[in-house]
C-alpha cells in the first residue's frame, strides 16, 4: 500500500491525499489551496495524477479548503463515487455554488478559465453517496468508516482498513465540548495516523464566558449598534445558539438580531435538517424550544432589499453578517455606517488574516477604506478567542495518546510549518512515536 500527499503541507489549506492498494486508487479530501487570495494560482495546475484513474473519493468535512476542488475534479474526468456524511454532502453543496461565483472573479484576475461551473457541482452531487457514522462500507474490498470529529456538524475522522493495516485521517479536529454538536470521537487503534496541526503550536485561552451577554447590555444601554462579522459556517449557527439562549431565557434585554447573510440562513436551514448529529444539550433544548436558531426579535436578510432596509431600524440592534474577515460581502455596508460611531461596538470571533480588512480593524487602524470611501474607526472593537472549531495542541496529543502504543507512524499535515513542526516535536517527544512532516508529492510505502 503507498501513501501520497499532494496538499495539505506545511500549510493550513488544500487537504488532498491518496491511498493507494493494487489497482484502487481512494482520494481523501480534494480542497482548495488558499493563501493570501481566497484561490491561489496554484489551483490551476494539473492534477499529479489522472482524474479518470481515481477508484472513489472520501470526504473529511465541507469546508472549501478540503472540498474546494471536487468539481475541478469531476470536469476533468473523475467518475467515481463520493462519500461523506450526509450533512457534509448537503453543506458542500452550498458552499461550493457560493465559491463558483468566487472563483469565476480569481479566474478574470489571473486571466484564467474558471476552474468549474454550476454545471459541474451539479455532475458532482449526482454522484456524491452520504453514509452516517459508524456504518462501515467496502469500496474494492478496502473497508471504510466515518466517526465524529467534533469540528462541525457531520465532519468526520475517517479509518480505512486494507492489506491488513489501518490508517486514520484526523480530517480536523473539534475544540473541546463544541455547542450543539457531539465531541469528537477517540479511536483505540491505529497503525498510521495522518493528523491535523492548524493549532498545533497553541493552547486555547480560556473560555470567555458572558462576554456577548455584557455586550448586548452595553448595546441596550448605549443604544447602539453591535456589528459581527462571521463566517457563514459554524461561527453563525454558534452565535445563534448563544443568543437563542440568552434571550429565550431573559438574560439579556430584548433587541432585533440580524442575520444579513443568505449564505448563512441557507446552512443554518441544514443544521435544523441534521437534529439527529446535535448533542444532548442541543436536543434536550429542541424538546422545549423547536425552533432553537429563531428567537423572538430574530430576522433573517435574504433579499438586497431585506439588508438594505436594516438600516431604517434604530438602535440598539445587532447585525451578523458575512463575510468573516471584512473582506466582501453585506457586512462592509454596515461597517462603513456604524464604524465612526464610539456607542457602537464591532465583535471579532474568527481569525483574521494579515492584511484582511478585519485584521485592521482588529490592529486598531484609526481610519480604513471601504468601497473608496476612508471610514473613522471610533467604536468599540472587541475580540473572543474561545469560537474556534480546532482542537489545540494539548487536544491533538490526548486525542492521540490512546493510539501511541500502536502506531507506526505519524504524518503532521493541514498547519503552518511552524504550527505541524511543534506538534511533530511533541508527539516524538512525549508520546514516544515516530512522527514527520510529510513532503508534498513524496510516495510512503506502509
Amino acid at each position: 500500500m503507498r501513501l501520497f500527499f499532494y496538499g495539505g503541507v506545511k500549510n493550513v489549506t488544500g487537504a488532498n491525499y491518496l491511498i493507494e492498494s493494487g489497482k484502487t486508487k481512494i482520494i481523501v479530501d480534494c480542497g482548495l489551496k488558499q493563501g493570501g487570495f481566497y484561490c491561489n494560482e496554484e489551483n490551476w495546475k494539473p492534477f499529479a495524477y489522472d482524474p479518470k484513474e481515481i477508484t472513489a473519493v472520501l470526504v473529511t468535512h465541507a469546508h472549501i479548503d478540503h472540498t474546494g476542488l471536487l468539481p475541478r475534479l469531476i470536469k476533468e474526468g473523475f467518475s467515481g463515487k463520493i462519500y461523506s456524511t450526509p450533512p457534509t454532502k448537503d453543506f458542500a453543496k452550498l458552499l461550493l455554488l457560493d465559491s463558483e461565483n468566487i472563483l469565476s472573479q480569481e479566474a478574470r484576475r489571473l486571466k484564467k478559465e474558471s476552474l468549474y461551473t454550476a454545471k459541474d457541482i451539479e455532475k458532482l452531487e449526482s454522484q456524491w453517496e452520504g453514509i452516517n457514522y459508524y456504518n462501515d462500507f467496502n469500496i474494492d474490498g478496502v473497508k471504510i468508516t466515518f466517526h465524529n470529529a467534533g469540528h462541525i456538524l457531520g465532519s468526520s475522522i475517517i479509518t480505512i482498513e486494507v492489506d491488513g493495516k489501518k490508517i486514520v485521517f484526523t480530517g480536523d479536529l473539534g475544540n473541546s465540548h463544541p455547542p450543539i454538536i457531539k465531541d469528537v470521537d477517540f479511536l483505540e487503534e491505529a497503525d498510521y495516523c495522518i493528523i491535523e496541526s492548524a493549532y498545533g503550536d497553541r493552547i486555547h485561552s480560556p473560555v470567555q464566558s458572558g462576554i456577548i451577554e455584557d455586550l448586548i447590555e452595553d448595546i441596550a444601554k448605549n443604544k447602539g449598534v453591535l456589528m459581527i462579522p462571521s463566517f457563514a459556517m459554524e461561527r453563525t449557527q454558534k452565535l445563534l445558539y448563544k443568543m437563542n439562549d440568552l434571550f429565550e431565557n431573559g438574560r439579556v434585554p430584548k433587541v432585533p438580531v440580524f442575520l444579513d447573510s443568505p449564505l448563512a440562513i441557507k446552512i443554518t436551514d441544514v443544521y435544523k435538517k441534521h437534529k439527529k448529529y446535535f448533542n444532548k444539550e442541543a436536543l434536550n433544548i429542541l424538546k422545549k424550544d423547536a425552533l432553537l436558531f429563531d428567537f423572538p426579535g430574530f430576522k433573517k436578510s435574504l433579499a438586497s432589499q431585506d439588508s438594505i432596509s436594516i438600516n431604517n431600524v434604530p438602535a440598539p440592534k445587532i447585525i451578523i453578517a458575512g463575510s468573516g474577515m471584512s473582506q466582501g460581502g453585506r457586512i462592509l455596508h454596515h461597517e462603513k455606517r456604524y464604524l465612526s460611531d464610539p456607542k457602537n461596538i464591532i465583535l471579532f470571533i474568527g481569525y483574521q488574516a494579515k492584511n484582511s480588512l478585519g485584521r485592521k480593524i482588529q490592529d486598531g487602524e484609526s481610519i480604513v477604506n471601504i468601497y473608496g470611501s476612508d471610514i473613522p474607526v471610533k467604536c468599540r472593537i472587541v475580540s473572543i478567542e474561545n469560537y474556534s472549531a480546532h482542537a489545540d495542541q494539548k487536544q491533538l496529543l490526548s486525542w492521540l495518546d490512546p493510539l501511541r502504543l500502536g502506531l507506526k507512524k505519524v504524518f503532521v499535515v493541514q498547519g503552518d510549518e511552524d504550527a505541524s513542526l511543534a506538534l511533530t516535536n511533541r508527539i516524538v517527544n512525549d508520546l514516544a512515536v515516530n512522527a514527520e512532516i510529510p513532503e508534498e508529492g513524496k510516495v510512503y510505502e506502509l
